[in-house]
């Protein structure tokens, strides 16, 4: 990635500033996370599909099954891929071109905080043990980054999840399978969220923006189960 800025950032000493005296640049205090929006069915042409906006920071996930051979260590689970691409233009530090190490690691953190809450039960996307199951992609586009792209992308990951149906399945006399027309939802477990923090000197503040990120000692992100209990942990610079 560049580290060039277009928008000048505050001095470190500036912001340091501000946090010992318990204000933020924004306004908010430090426990206060800013705006968020959901919408979804966003895309038509996905099984389920959602936006969310924290602040300015924008993230879109699309979700689509297909069925598929299992991985032979688990034959009677489905499968579930995560995918992440921070598109360019949503700022001027992500560069076109294959997947980089950024990419990876927001797919890698989604993936952990979903499969770790057991959040889709894939169990239940078995349709022939050993031979076929359903494969879930979770594809996420960060559209605007102004930072906490990890907590974005989780929900809108699991509020595509949520939207997402799937076709009932027949097994024919000859052992096929044959898609009906009638549709389900697919079988969710858990509903995880993640909250990230960033440590600022001697501050910890929840749900940086993108000139706190730039200038944080470091970020993590713990994902969480809706029993409260915490399923992973990411430590990020």
């Amino acid at each position: 990635m560049t580290s060039y800025e277009i928008i000048p950032l505050p001095s470190k000493k500036t912001l340091l500033a501000l946090l010992d005296k318990g204000e933020r640049k924004d306004g908010r205090d430090f426990n206060s996370y800013r705006d968020i929006e959901i919408s979804t069915n966003v895309i038509k042409s996905a099984e389920g599909s959602a936006q969310v906006k924290i602040g300015n920071t924008i993230a879109l996930a699309g979700v689509k099954l297909i069925l598929g051979q299992p991985y032979s260590d688990t034959p009677d689970q489905g499968i579930q891929i995560v995918n992440a691409e921070l598109v360019p233009l949503a700022s001027p530090s992500f560069e076109p071109g294959p997947p980089d190490e950024d990419d990876i690691e927001l797919s890698r953190v989604v993936d952990r905080v979903l499969r770790s809450s057991n959040m889709i039960d894939l169990n239940k996307l078995s349709i022939i043990k050993g031979k076929k199951v359903w494969i879930v992609y979770i594809d996420i586009y960060i559209l605007n980054h102004d930072g906490n792209l990890f907590d974005a992308s989780i929900m809108a990951s699991v509020a595509a999840l949520l939207t997402a149906k799937i076709p009932k399945v027949e097994i024919t006399d000859e052992n096929k399978v044959r898609l009906t027309e009638e549709y389900i939802n697919l079988p969710i477990k858990d509903l995880p969220i993640g909250v990230t923090f960033s440590k600022i000197g001697n501050n910890i503040i929840v749900d940086p923006c993108y000139e706190e990120e730039r200038l944080s000692d470091a970020m993590i992100t713990i994902g969480i189960n809706k029993e409260n209990n915490i399923c992973t942990l990411q430590k990020r610079k």
